[in-house]
């Protein structure tokens, strides 16, 4: 009995078409199940690098803000104290209280909003990051958020709306 089952061994070695077919078939049906998962992934990791993009420019607010109350940084009498631009963050500001007259930065960049989406042909980004970010001034209620003659806050533009429910400009 077992030489006839070694024998029959010997004589099919390989896979039959069907069983090729069937093969592919199951890899195909996990794949497509794997996708949606796949792009859940990639909202979330653009949620993260939004958190983090929304918190590095707030604390560079708050950090500027610091900054006049504590006087290096120079302010009008009819100024709130938050930079006019949000390129003063990273362009940096002269530091008025320094006798050589050094400049303090804020950030080192200005991060992009994540989901903010604009692409030419090429692929390549045709908006600067500034312009990615809704601003709010410190006049505007919060609502309701409008530009003025400060930047108060930032949020995205984006009008989707994150895993948790609420829409990304209200983060």
């Amino acid at each position: 009995m077992i030489q006839l089952v070694v024998s029959i061994w010997n004589k099919n070695k390989g896979f039959t078409l069907i069983e090729l077919m069937i093969v592919v078939a199951i890899m195909g049906i996990l794949a497509t199940a794997a996708l949606p998962f796949r792009e859940l992934m990639v909202q979330r990791e653009k949620e993260q690098e939004l958190r983090t993009a929304l918190r590095q420019i707030r604390t560079a607010i708050d950090a500027y803000k610091q900054a006049v109350d504590d006087g290096k940084v120079a302010k009008k009498a009819d100024e709130s104290g938050y930079p006019p631009r949000l390129e003063e963050l990273f362009i940096g500001v002269p530091d008025i209280k320094s006798p050589d007259k050094k400049v303090i930065y804020f950030l080192r960049r200005l991060p992009r909003d994540p989901m903010f989406v604009e692409l030419d042909v090429a692929g390549t980004t045709i908006t600067p990051n500034v312009d990615t970010w809704g601003k709010r001034s410190y006049e505007s209620p919060w609502d309701s958020p409008k530009e003025g003659d400060d930047v108060y806050d930032v949020h995205s533009m984006s009008e989707a709306i994150g895993l948790n429910g609420i829409p990304y400009r209200e983060w």
